[in-house]
């Protein structure tokens, strides 16, 4: 049974995450990598150690919400990362957006060392992560799976089995693809609206119900009425998963083509130093070429909101 649990990556997703678990009645563990963070996150109210081995001592399960492949690689398998620190017969269970290949090295080299693993990326955006009702895509061995998922429900409310390691990891990048297609129209039919000088509100609330409807637009619709471009999930991380995605697919002669335009849109947001901003930001961004003054709401630290939400 899991009950002792070190969570690496604290960001705006693994800190609400973190707080869901310790509210579950789970004793959470966290990392930083610096200690000039550690006022920042004094609120989730847990021990904050700046060492890896420090975090995994005595854990039955350790969390990793870092930025991509390269980070999840360099904290496990690096001297002294999780691999070197984790007691025998805990569980690692990777939730970041990462690379199914990765996800599968990681699971060999877990079993050879006496460890469980799942590679566990999620959707569901900020609003999910506080919430606790992320969908959490799951590869890996039944039993670990199984060991797992009091853990998982703690934070999320859809979760599956997908299949073998690396399963998980190809289903987020599966549905991000989904995601980029999905957004990138919901982008554009408000640009379009901006454009025509439509009640943007009015626009929103008629769109609830028809062919147009989906998940997608409840969680983006209201930002962009609001001219919010605060991250839910950063447009970096989108950028960086439509990558892997055609990376994977590399060879395989399936094209892409509406991912790939999205991506190349995002892209250039990204590549003008936009990459922090939430993906709904595109909406504005044909705006701005266009040059037609629509106005766009500063937003607050995401930090401070988070804070707020998830004491509650």
């Amino acid at each position: 049974m899991i009950r002792n649990v070190a969570f690496i990556g604290l960001g705006i997703m693994g800190s609400a995450m973190a707080a869901n678990l310790v509210k579950r009645g789970f004793a959470v563990t966290g990392y930083v990598r610096r200690k000039e963070k550690i006022p920042k996150l004094s609120w989730l109210e847990i021990p904050l150690v700046t060492s890896i081995a420090e975090a995994c001592c005595g854990a039955d399960a350790v969390i990793t919400m870092v930025g991509g492949p390269a980070d999840v690689e360099q904290i496990y398998l690096s001297e002294g990362g999780i691999m070197d620190s984790a007691p025998k017969g805990a569980l690692l269970c990777d939730m970041t957006s990462s690379s199914p290949s990765l996800a599968r090295k990681l699971h060999k080299e877990c079993k050879a060392r006496g460890l469980r693993a799942l590679d566990a990326p999620v959707s569901g955006g900020d609003k999910g992560a506080k919430a606790g009702t992320l969908s959490i895509f799951c590869g890996g061995d039944e039993d670990d799976f199984l060991y797992a998922k009091q853990m998982l429900e703690a934070m999320g409310s859809n979760i599956v089995l997908e299949g073998g390691p690396g399963a998980g990891q190809d289903t987020k990048l599966a549905a991000q693809i989904i995601v980029a297609g999905q957004l990138a129209g919901i982008c554009e039919g408000f640009a379009y609206a901006m454009e025509r000088r439509l009640d943007l509100e009015k626009f929103a609330a008629s769109l609830k119900g028809s062919a147009a409807d989906s998940a997608g637009l409840a969680l983006y619709a209201g930002r962009i009425v609001e001219g919010d471009r605060q991250p839910g999930g950063a447009l970096s991380y989108l950028v960086k998963d439509l990558k892997n995605a055609l990376s994977e697919l590399k060879g395989s002669g399936i094209d892409l083509n509406v991912t790939s335009e999205a991506l190349s849109n995002y892209q250039a947001m990204q590549d003008r130093g936009d990459g922090g901003l939430g993906t709904q930001a595109l909406a504005f961004e044909y705006a701005r070429r266009r040059g037609s003054g629509v106005k766009e709401r500063p937003s607050a630290p995401a930090t401070n909101s988070i804070e707020k939400e998830v004491k509650q």
